[in-house]
């Protein structure tokens, strides 16, 4: 057997104020990974900062699991979680997902047979927006405004992607170390995407993976809060690159 199919995945839970979707995402999670995962695994919870019930609940399950750590990161926002996540990360493959499973959790065993068949692929971005992907319960709002973000990006930042906030990414360790480098410090949602634009700038082999998706209502995220985030963060973003290729 090669190395490459030697390997082990950290999976990224970044949290803020959880306490009614945390427990069941970790343990749907931790169902389907002693079922079908045949290779070392571990996750992460990261705690941005929860007022809730969150600590408690993920302490918990930490002790429940083995397999299971609970980190107080003491920052707010998915960027500075996915970032120190990355830092603890000892695994072949690290990669971050939503805790509520809006990606159907089935894309965990895809996205391990990928990285074992294809030596060469080195990130795998899970997409709402591919034409093969499948996504439900949408609301007519968040459609307008995720595909009018998809559109900037590929239309100002020139994104190859056809998504970049599905919320399931998976990076080989030595491309997620690479990247963490050329990123800047935004802690954010905004930082995922520029983690994304940054590994197609510097040519890395990623696959763009239609996925099924399920809206969940109860999400934390403040939607306007975030797009007026999103707008300032494509401008800083685009002059940087402008900048970058002038010194060429």
């Amino acid at each position: 057997m090669s190395d490459e199919r030697i390997m082990g995945i950290h999976i990224l839970f970044p949290v803020l104020n959880e306490r009614l979707r945390l427990q069941n995402g970790i343990e749907k999670t931790m169902e389907y990974m002693r079922e079908n995962v045949k290779i070392p695994y571990c996750l992460t919870i990261l705690d941005n900062g929860s007022e809730d019930e969150t600590p408690q609940i993920g302490r918990a399950l930490a002790q429940k699991y083995p397999e299971v750590s609970y980190v107080r990161v003491g920052q707010r926002g998915v960027g500075v979680a996915f970032r120190k996540g990355i830092e603890l990360n000892e695994s072949a493959v690290v990669g971050y997902m939503d805790i509520d499973l809006s990606t159907d959790i089935k894309y965990l065993g895809r996205t391990i047979a990928l990285f074992q068949e294809r030596p060469e692929l080195a990130y795998v971005n899970g997409s709402r927006f591919a034409r093969e992907s499948d996504t439900r319960g949408r609301k007519w709002y968040r459609k307008i405004t995720s595909k009018g973000l998809v559109f900037l990006l590929k239309t100002v930042l020139k994104m190859k992607a056809t998504d970049a906030v599905c919320g399931f990414t998976f990076v080989r360790k030595e491309t997620a170390e690479r990247l963490v480098e050329a990123c800047g410090d935004e802690n954010g949602w905004f930082y995922t995407i520029e983690f994304l634009l940054r590994a197609e700038r510097m040519g890395v082999v990623i696959y763009d993976m239609p996925v099924e998706w399920q809206e969940d209502y109860n999400t934390t995220v403040k939607l306007w809060k975030t797009i007026r985030n999103y707008l300032v963060q494509i401008w800083r973003l685009y002059r940087e690159f402008k900048r970058e290729e002038k010194r060429g």
